[in-house]
């Protein structure tokens, strides 16, 4: 099942196994059942410490099989074959279960340990998804550290008929006790704090009483990780305040144009921005989102960012690196089918509608850039462009109008998406050079047709750009005294990774400078007094 060169790396890992375990696969004839037999197999045979056995429980899934530390409880099951991005999970869950330890914060380890009552999670994954490990690895060490959680992986391309019975188009997708607990990704401490519905009144309180800083970055992207480098680097007192690290790059697959570095993924160059934050003295207060902003009043005051968990942070100033989100298309049955048919992210969502009519909304480079993945997957791709021409590169377009199974609708103003039995069966759109109206017939509809800035929380405070972005001056600058932006969320144009660091290299070295300035007038001034 395995080669000898991951055979050889995984023997290496085995060996940090503390604790005896035990595999127990539950199988029967089926050719899959067989690949499942022999992964668990080769495992065993890697290290002296793992041993295995056989079950053919009809109450279970099948193919599946357990991990489980010999003498405990521990409820860890993977129903299907982890390899692609999943092959990392249960190298971890292998780990984890033998005694290795999490490289967690303790108080939320121990805050893990500590929860009560009964969870049984249940995730739909699919193998291709960049997303679903993070959700799988997060559970898994939930159900080692705590024997009232278990963690079940479900391979939705293995086990389609329990995907569509539950009518399950969107990955990850988390059910707790049976019933849906949420979907997209999550972070270990994201799901923990949801489940412990008290963390928010401490947080609050606990951030609240934190010292004013020098510099506070909002949002955790590569706008903020560069401007808490840089502040950090000064020797000021630095925070960084997000609702994710890593923000939308987190949900970014393959990543070409990253000057110096030929090919990465969003998940690797957030683990790397983020261990690069962690060299400084930098604050970070994960998992709090920004609910206003009060500026100061004269240079040298205070800025007040207050949070929605009722909490609030203070600064001398700040950098507003909050980004953007998917832009979404605003239409009658797209909020209602979202997750069961409509769609955002090809690569995690497409191996679910396997050799199905789909459709694109969007001709940018990311609208052509879904069609083409999507095509090798599904049956049919219907690409809709507003605009009478697309606006991919020429590379994208010449490679998209290649392929057998796309077509390509310019001047299509969708205008509904319609469904049936809680799923996307179709999507309306009017031709705008005729005005006659069309109906396709399609299982789903993955919308790319831009971003929109997160500064609904600023609005009344900082003055904004028609399309709602920040605006800035030359060296980032707001309207509002003490508070400067970067990246995404502002006017400076082309929304890029690389952009978005400089500018928030930028705004660190400007703030920088205010908070120079502002000391020295605050000094002029207590003389003259």
């Amino acid at each position: 099942m395995l080669d000898d060169a991951i055979k050889a790396q995984l023997k290496a890992y085995l060996e940090k196994v503390v604790y005896p375990i035990e595999i127990i696969a539950n199988v029967d004839s089926s050719e899959q059942s067989r690949e499942v037999l022999a992964l668990v197999q080769d495992i065993a045979g890697l290290s002296d410490k793992v041993t295995w056995r056989e079950t053919s429980d009809s109450a279970l899934r099948t193919p599946s099989f357990a991990i489980n530390r010999i003498g405990s409880d521990m409820k860890i099951r993977f129903a299907g074959l982890p390899m692609g991005h999943e092959f990392t999970s249960l190298i971890l869950a292998l780990l984890q279960a033998g005694g290795h330890p999490a490289k967690e914060e303790a108080d939320l380890l121990e805050q893990i340990s500590s929860l009560e009552g009964e969870f049984n999670f249940v995730t739909y994954i699919s193998l291709s998804c960049h997303n679903c490990p993070d959700i799988v690895q997060a559970l898994n060490l939930m159900a080692v550290l705590n024997p009232k959680v278990s963690a079940t992986m479900v391979d939705g391309g293995m086990f389609q008929d329990e995907v569509e019975e539950k009518k399950i188009m969107a990955v990850p997708t988390i059910y707790l006790n049976g019933e849906h607990f949420s979907q997209g990704r999550m972070s270990l401490a994201e799901i923990v704090a949801k489940l412990d519905t008290k963390s928010a009144e401490r947080d609050a309180a606990k951030l609240s009483a934190k010292d004013a800083f020098d510099v506070l970055i909002v949002g955790g992207g590569p706008a903020g990780a560069a401007a808490a480098i840089y502040s950090a680097r000064k020797g000021i007192r630095t925070g960084i305040v997000a609702e994710r690290f890593g923000g939308q790059v987190m949900d970014t697959l393959g990543i070409e144009n990253f000057i110096s570095v030929d090919y990465t993924e969003g998940p690797k160059l957030v683990a790397a921005m983020e261990n690069h934050v962690k060299m400084y003295d930098v604050d970070i207060m994960n998992l709090q989102r920004a609910a206003g902003i009060v500026p100061a009043t004269k240079p040298g005051g205070l800025v007040e960012v207050k949070l929605e968990n009722g909490g609030s942070l203070k600064s001398k100033s700040v950098i507003l690196a909050t980004g953007a989100r998917w832009r979404e298309l605003g239409v009658p049955g797209e909020r209602e089918y979202r997750g069961h048919g409509v769609a955002y992210c090809p690569h995690c969502d497409g191996p679910l509608f396997k050799g199905k009519p789909v459709a694109v909304v969007g001709g940018g480079n990311s609208g052509v850039e879904a069609a083409i993945d999507l095509a090798g997957i599904v049956g049919s791709v219907t690409l809709l462009e507003f605009a009478p021409d697309l606006k991919a590169d020429a590379v994208l377009q010449k490679k998209l109008y290649s392929l057998p199974n796309v077509k390509v609708i310019k001047n299509a103003q969708s205008t509904e998406v319609t469904g049936a039995d809680g799923k996307v069966n179709g999507l309306v759109y009017k031709d705008r050079a005729t005005g006659a109206e069309h109906t396709l017939a399609l299982d789903g509809v993955f919308v790319q047709i831009g971003l929109l800035p997160n500064s609904d929380f600023v609005k009344g405070a900082i003055n904004l750009s028609k399309f709602g972005e920040i605006e800035v001056d030359a060296k980032g600058q707001t309207s509002a005294i003490g508070v400067f932006a970067a990246g995404d969320v502002t006017t400076v144009p082309y929304k890029q990774i690389i952009i978005s660091m400089g500018e928030g290299s930028k705004a660190a070295l400007a703030a920088f400078d205010y908070l120079i300035r502002s000391s020295v007038e605050e000094d002029e001034e207590a003389k003259a007094a």
